[in-house]
């Protein structure tokens, strides 16, 4: 991202979704899902929410830009934040990169709804940067690609068809993909503790949000790890910041 003026776009559909009206993010479209069981309920007023989720933007993109910089050897640090304004959307944040290599930060509505704060705006922004930043997404392609690979070798050696090669690739390929990724949740979750700290949020009051969502345990071959790990990444990290 470089810099606010340089990453946003005017959203005049996002204004009509929170209630201000006004330059703000870029606005993600996509071909409507299954609606949710519930609409979007809202912690906040949705003017307050919108208030909340440009001042975030407005603190928390620079840092991490600054960080990305400052961290990676001729990585695109043009991040690029973006909302999905589809109300039924479930609530999530997710980090992509666009057709150039731009890394991009999508929210959907729901998810700026059930904050309760801009802290834990700043902390999931923070978190999702610091998953570019550490170069995640080709590390978790990397694995993928390794897993298909030696899957669908010992598919084929044990004398698999081509359907069955197949489909131990795909196994390969997910299972590889989330051999990590407890490790990279974690890795964001330090990183993205500095970037919301430097932008001037408290780290601690946005990983408040965690005692919100359904703690994952400690699956086999989860995707996240639980949410007391994740809390105390946040608190170790805090500590080496303020030490």
């Amino acid at each position: 991202m470089g810099g606010i003026g340089g990453s946003v776009r005017c959203a005049s559909v996002l204004a009509l979704a929170l209630g201000l009206s006004g330059c703000g993010v870029a606005v993600v479209t996509a071909p409507s899902p299954a609606p949710v069981e519930q609409p979007t309920e809202w912690a906040m007023t949705p003017e307050q929410a919108a208030r909340s989720f440009e001042r975030v933007v407005q603190a928390v993109e620079p840092v991490a830009e600054e960080e990305c910089r400052r961290r990676t050897v001729g990585a695109n640090c043009d991040f690029r934040i973006g909302v999905d304004t589809r109300p039924y959307v479930p609530a999530n944040a997710y980090q992509t990169v666009d057709d150039a290599g731009r890394p991009v930060v999508i929210f959907t509505i729901a998810l700026i709804a059930s904050v309760q704060n801009a802290d834990e705006l700043a902390f999931v922004m923070g978190h999702e940067s610091a998953h570019h930043i550490a170069g995640h997404l080709d590390r978790q392609r990397i694995n993928a690609e390794a897993g298909a690979v030696i899957f669908g070798e010992l598919a084929s050696l044990t004398g698999g068809g081509a359907r069955d090669v197949a489909t131990a690739q795909e196994l390969g390929a997910e299972i590889g993909a989330r051999t990590y990724s407890k490790e990279f949740e974690l890795e964001a979750d330090e990183l993205g503790t500095i970037i919301t700290y430097r932008a001037g949020f408290d780290p601690m009051l946005g990983a408040a949000f965690f005692a919100r969502i359904p703690d994952p345990g400690d699956q086999f071959l989860g995707s996240h790890p639980p949410n007391a790990a994740r809390l105390e990444a946040v608190a170790r990290t805090m500590r080496g910041l303020k030490g």
